[in-house]
């Protein structure tokens, strides 16, 4: 059988790219290991950018204060969700060579296709005041800049990082892996300085508490934050046409690799994640400051505890954090409306719709941190529309070929939809009956 690896129309200069990973899937074991993954290195690293973002520091800095490490199992948790979900976006891109939003388009019945797509329109102008409140506020700490024209630089900066694109994938996710590397260096400086109870680390990582309906909140915020709905559409987006093959064991082999990427991009996401909670827990809520509830607080209590240096850092990886984010974010709007509608707007044209509530909120002078875990809060909501989806034309053969869901795999995705699902509707009980 004629092995067939087909590559899709890419600038010239990510050839080179591309070919080294026709040749691996075509059985070159000639290179050392790292050699033979690197061409397959990066979407889930655009992905995981998402799970790194400003909404994740308010939600881990608010649980890490309020309640100690408390909280911390449900990182973990949620990590280890976001890992089984980015896999199974990464593979519906891989067999079908269509993203999820253009699945769904195909499949479902035109009435839901548009109710899908204003609520991921929501969802994603939610996620984009998260990222822009996040690097502004970054801005704001570290160079007294206004939030209001700091958020108006974040938006011109994204562009130019958007710009790269046009240049090729490769140049777009060295930027993007260069943030998330950013982020992390500033993460181990952090914990190295607050010198954390590993024993309470490890015993609140695997045993799951909560402590009354703010942590439920809180924990909620959390799981929006970490397993990020926009980013379930982009991913395979990323994987859709970056190599395709139609021959069974390549395929095979290709989505292997994928899991690669996914393991070592959401790792990361994960121990951050991790880390900013155990920084709020071993500093302000040792110290008994539970109500550092805000970004710009923590800031300014980091120096008195810690030092100056503390204090710079935590500024750079938030500002860091949302200008990366933001970049992800409008690239998963632009593949919504393409797959769901058909309909493509520039770049200029989403960045302004997007910016708009942001600049509202801090024109009203809105708590800015507050916005940001409610914001988390209305992506956990909308997780369910975009991983219930997934799971149904993951488990369909007729769709993936080879690569059809495990049925142990189908299980325990919907299993976390169901999980997903019923923490929101206790939050809903919580604030509307028991609060």
């Amino acid at each position: 059988m004629t092995k067939v690896v087909e590559k899709v129309s890419q600038p010239e200069n990510e050839s080179a790219t591309v070919t080294a990973a026709v040749q691996v899937l075509q059985g070159d074991n000639k290179k050392n290991l790292f050699a033979r993954v690197l061409p397959f290195i990066g979407p889930a690293f655009i992905a995981s950018i998402a799970y790194m973002d400003p909404g994740n520091y308010a939600t881990n800095i608010s649980a890490g204060a309020q309640f100690g490490y408390l909280l911390l199992w449900v990182i973990f948790a949620s990590n280890l969700m976001a890992m089984l979900i980015q896999s199974l976006s990464a593979k519906l891109g891989i067999a079908t060579g269509q993203n999820l939003a253009e699945m769904c388009r195909e499949e479902f019945p035109r009435p839901v296709v548009w109710g899908m797509w204003i609520l991921m329109e929501i969802m994603v102008v939610a996620t984009d005041v998260a990222e822009f409140l996040g690097a502004a506020i970054g801005l704001n700490l570290l160079f007294h800049i206004p939030l209001f024209p700091a958020a108006l630089i974040t938006a011109v900066a994204t562009f130019f990082i958007l710009s790269l694109e046009q240049r090729g994938f490769r140049h777009l996710e060295a930027v993007i892996t260069g943030f998330v590397g950013v982020i992390a260096l500033c993460y181990v400086i952090e914990t190295i300085l607050v010198q954390p109870d590993w024993g309470q680390v490890v015993y609140h990582s695997i045993v799951p508490l909560f402590d009354g309906p703010e942590s439920v909140l809180l924990a909620t915020g959390i799981l929006g934050a970490t397993v990020m709905p926009h980013v379930i559409f982009l991913h395979s987006a990323l994987t859709q046409g970056r190599v395709v093959t139609r021959d069974p064991g390549q395929l095979k082999r290709l989505f292997r690799f994928e899991m690669v990427d996914v393991g070592v991009a959401m790792g990361t996401a994960g121990l951050v994640n991790a880390a900013m909670l155990i920084m709020a827990a071993a500093t302000f809520y040792r110290a008994g400051l539970s109500d550092v509830g805000t970004l710009e607080a923590a800031y300014k209590t980091l120096e008195p505890l810690l030092g100056a240096a503390a204090s710079v850092v935590f500024a750079i990886s938030l500002f860091a954090s949302g200008l990366s984010s933001s970049t992800v974010g409008t690239m998963a709007g632009q593949v919504i409306m393409q797959g769901f509608l058909h309909r493509k707007i520039s770049v200029w044209l989403r960045r302004l719709v997007t910016i708009i509530p942001t600049l509202v909120i801090i024109s009203l002078n809105l708590d800015p941190t507050r916005t940001l875990v409610l914001s988390q809060v209305i992506l956990s909501f909308a997780l369910p529309f975009a991983i219930i989806p997934l799971i149904l034309f993951t488990r369909r053969r007729d769709l993936m070929g080879v690569l059809t869901n495990h049925r142990v795999t189908t299980m325990v995705s919907i299993v976390i939809a169901a999980l997903i699902i019923a923490l929101n509707m206790f939050l809903l009980y919580e604030t509307l009956v028991g609060g």
